[in-house]
């Protein structure tokens, strides 16, 4: 009876156990420097939290091209998102070779179409309040113009005003 099956370790428990922090260093290096810097990023959270990650990222080379795994670490970390997650998302959408462009403008949000001076000088409240009270006495004049008698004008007023 081996020790693998007496244990019922698995091949990628072999597998995680086997690649160390100094295996995922060295084989950094066979990508290049931006990788390498992830990996020393990644490192410098812990060891043991970040390990997954970063074989993880070096298992994307049997995926992807080691050309295009270190342009994205290099895009990453030029993101300041040195992660698995980040780095997959980037070579899965294609984008590591895509330059980073700032937005300018408003990227598309939408337009303050009332001016600076509605936007700090008068109270937006107030205009609201006088067009409800302009409608009010717009009512009340129509009630008072159609009331049969002089009676009955309180009780149109009141009910004009809801």
């Amino acid at each position: 009876m081996t020790l693998r099956s007496r244990f019922h370790i698995t091949e990628e428990k072999i597998a995680y156990y086997m690649r160390t922090p100094a295996w995922c260093r060295a084989t950094a290096q066979e990508v290049g420097p931006a990788c390498v810097e992830v990996i020393a990023a990644l490192g410098e959270r812990g060891v043991m939290s970040s390990l997954r990650q970063a074989q993880g990222i070096l298992g994307l080379r049997d995926r992807h091209d080691p050309a295009r795994l270190e342009a994205a670490c290099r895009k990453a970390l030029t993101a300041g998102d040195p992660s698995y997650r980040t780095i997959k998302g980037i070579l899965t959408l294609g984008i590591e070779d895509d330059a980073q462009v700032r937005a300018t403008g408003d990227a598309g949000a939408a337009a303050f179409l009332h001016g600076p001076e509605q936007l700090f000088g008068a109270d937006p409240a107030a205009e609201h309040r006088q067009a409800a009270d302009d409608t009010l006495s717009m009512r009340a004049v129509d009630a008072v113009l159609t009331m049969p008698s002089g009676d009955a004008l309180p009780a149109m007023v009141t009910k004009a005003a809801r």
